[in-house]
């Protein structure tokens, strides 16, 4: 899909092309509801900076669908650059996806910024290892997969003093965004005071969650932690609500962000929490986050899920309209001549977004050009809100207690 949205018209030498248009190149897989709510998120995002462009460029927007296969992202992004000359890559929902493109788009310069896969050796086994090819590289979201174990380190305090949970259950899919999960989890909860009684993975083709279910209720869990963003889908939380089973279902389900999930399981994810960015567009994570969702909800209302723009929109949208501002700072968007100047710019970018503030780690840094977390004053990890499926279908969010728009509640059957 090709939308051209025409703002004024310049002399600017573009950074693809030198044409006058400034073209943004979206990749999402779009059988898959968040990368919908994505290429919808950048839509929206380009028409609200039409009128001016970037930097009096005609501004042009070319999505297209990843499947989520390796082998089309490649085929789609060599094309973008190639023959549409693109000025701006954002996007990509798997970090399989995202590391596959991550070669080409470094030694391309094109400035890419990530927007939905989560695996930290996207930066630090290409920026860590050669900063200089993967400068142009950038996640705006969501936090790294090793920041979120901590932020799921601080959650776990939350659930202990809310319901008094001391054991926990770990179950990651086998995909690479969990391999953080999978190595480091339970030490951050065994160096808080918990107790981790299980631990598995499971395939991203698991249909049955029943015999996970059946050994993680045996070994006394208060709740369980999983990790889902191909699999799960319907399937374990309705095994878990139908066997009523003795832990509460925590972590993150990628499925469950979606707000028709509830009906999708006719109820069954009642009490399900899931972590994402955007907290779902239900409270305001800035003063942005309620007219973009609104936007969203005009825009899209006849049209078919989701019906609100999920994680990856969020980070999409703010993506977009980070660049923006970032080219207006540098005063160009020519890569090809002045890469440089648009990366440091970029770094020293405090950007506020729909998601929270956006803000990148440094060259020299743990993580070169992924997203910052933002701490309270305590240090704990703020820009991880968790929402959970509460009474009549309603979504809250949970966690951190700035964002709450209800307390966690516990499964009645627990």
């Amino acid at each position: 899909m090709t939308t051209a949205l025409a703002g004024c018209l310049g002399g600017v030498d573009g950074g693809g092309s030198d044409d006058g248009v400034f073209k943004i190149g979206h990749l999402a897989p779009t059988a898959n509801p968040n990368g919908i709510g994505s290429e919808r998120s950048a839509e929206l995002a380009v028409g609200e900076i039409e009128d001016d462009g970037v930097l009096d460029q005609e501004v042009e927007l070319i999505a297209e669908d990843t499947q989520g296969d390796t082998s089309e992202a490649t085929s789609e992004v060599e094309r973008m650059i190639e023959q549409e000359n693109i000025d701006l890559l954002v996007g990509t929902f798997a970090s399989e996806v995202t590391q596959s493109i991550a070669d080409y788009v470094g030694e391309r310069n094109v400035p890419f910024l990530i927007s939905g896969s989560a695996d930290p050796d996207t930066i630090t086994e290409n920026h860590g290892e050669d900063y200089d090819t993967f400068k142009n590289i950038f996640r705006v979201g969501p936090l790294n997969s090793e920041l979120q174990v901590e932020g799921f380190g601080d959650y776990a305090e939350y659930l202990n003093e809310r319901h008094g949970w001391t054991d926990f259950a770990v179950l990651p899919e086998d995909a690479a965004w969990t391999t953080s999960f999978q190595d480091g989890i339970a030490d951050e909860f065994e160096d808080r005071g918990f107790n981790v009684v299980y631990e598995n993975t499971s395939s991203t083709e698991t249909e049955d969650y029943t015999p996970f279910f059946n050994d993680i209720e045996e070994a006394g869990a208060d709740a369980l932690f999983r990790f889902f963003a191909h699999s799960g889908q319907g399937p374990d939380v309705g095994a878990w609500s139908q066997g009523e089973y003795e832990f509460a279902l925590e972590g993150t389900h990628v499925a469950s962000m979606s707000p028709e999930f509830y009906g999708l399981t006719e109820g069954a994810s009642l009490y399900e929490s899931t972590n994402q960015s955007g907290a779902g567009g239900i409270t305001d994570l800035s003063d942005k986050t309620g007219p973009f969702v609104e936007a969203y909800e005009e825009e899209y209302a006849d049209d078919d899920a989701p019906s609100k723009p999920m994680y990856m929109g969020f980070n999409t949208y703010d993506a977009i309209h980070l660049y923006k501002e970032a080219a207006e700072e540098a005063g160009t968007v020519n890569y090809g001549e002045d890469l440089d100047t648009i990366v440091d710019t970029l770094q020293g970018m405090s950007y506020t977004g729909t998601a929270g503030k956006i803000e990148f780690f440094g060259e020299d840094e743990a993580y070169p050009n992924d997203l910052k977390p933002t701490r309270d004053d305590s240090g704990k990890i703020e820009n991880f809100p968790i929402t959970q499926w509460q009474g009549d279908g309603t979504v809250e969010c949970v966690y951190p207690s700035a964002d709450q728009t209800a307390d966690h509640v516990a499964p009645e059957w627990m």
